[in-house]
């Protein structure tokens, strides 16, 4: 008698998953990648924005620092120069000197005068670094201004 065959069985049939359909998955990929890459594009474009933007602030302070650094350098040399002038006119003045108590009112005179003019270049001192002060802070107060209004925004 013969022997009935045994019916075949793959290995692929026996190790198969069921089927299903991959489609709606990668549409959701893609979508969830494309979302993604827009984020990080804008997230770019901020960032660069902002970085331009302190950079340009940067600069504009660096050239402000160098005028108002200028500008009080000339306000200390013109005052250097007028106490050195002082100084000389005195010591003419001084040389000239017959008496004792002349040489006393020339030198009084002088150091009520060095101590007014001291008083008026401080003045002038205070007043150029107020002004420096405030050439230096604006950038930077209206930089800080507009962060905080686009971070009060978002």
């Amino acid at each position: 008698m013969a022997k009935a065959a045994a019916p075949k069985t793959e290995a692929a049939d026996v190790f198969a998953f069921p089927s299903m359909d991959a489609a709606p998955f990668a549409d959701q990929l893609r979508t969830f990648a494309e979302q993604g890459l827009s984020s990080s594009k804008e997230a770019y474009e901020n960032m660069k924005s902002s970085m331009e933007e302190a950079q340009k602030t940067i600069e504009t302070t660096m050239e402000t620092a160098q005028s108002e650094s200028s500008k009080l350098s000339l306000t200390a040399i013109n005052a250097m120069r007028a106490n050195a002038e002082a100084n000389f006119a005195h010591l003419e003045k001084l040389v000239g000197v017959k008496t004792l108590a002349e040489a006393f009112e020339i030198q009084s005179a002088f150091v009520r005068k060095q101590t007014e003019m001291a008083v008026d270049q401080a003045k002038e001192m205070q007043t150029a670094s107020k002004a420096a002060f405030d050439a230096l802070s604006a950038p930077v107060k209206a930089a800080t201004e507009k962060a905080m209004a686009s971070v009060k925004a978002a």
